[in-house]
């Protein structure tokens, strides 16, 4: 079983920047994907990034592609989400995740962490 707690948000004005990390634990994740999903108000869950575990595999959304960074840190078995120029619409609960190498869906979750971008 695989453990994920984020922490990082927090309110920031707009064209600021944050790091979102992605503490897991459990099991090694040698061969996981991890990703980063993120849910605003009245809106259904939506991708934002996601890197296999050796950072060799990396994707991005287009809506945030040039300004969110994914990375991950095997030695801490972390990953980061590297935020920058945030925008009002950025504003969302965002989720850690993690799906083995095998699966095709997401199936291992955080409990999510608030940002808030203001004008």
């Amino acid at each position: 079983q695989v453990q994920l707690v984020e922490s990082g948000g927090e309110l920031v004005q707009a064209g600021g920047s944050l790091r979102l990390s992605c503490a897991a634990s459990g099991r090694t994740l040698r061969n996981y994907f991890m990703g980063w999903f993120r849910r605003s108000p009245g809106k259904e869950r939506e991708f934002v990034a996601e890197t296999s575990w050796n950072g060799a595999i990396v994707s991005h959304a287009d809506s945030v592609k040039g300004r969110f960074t994914i990375s991950p840190d095997n030695a801490k078995n972390t990953v980061y989400l590297q935020m920058d120029s945030l925008k009002p619409e950025d504003t969302a609960v965002y989720y850690c995740a993690a799906r083995s190498r095998y699966e095709s869906e997401y199936s291992h979750w955080g409990q999510g962490t608030q940002v808030t971008v203001s004008l």
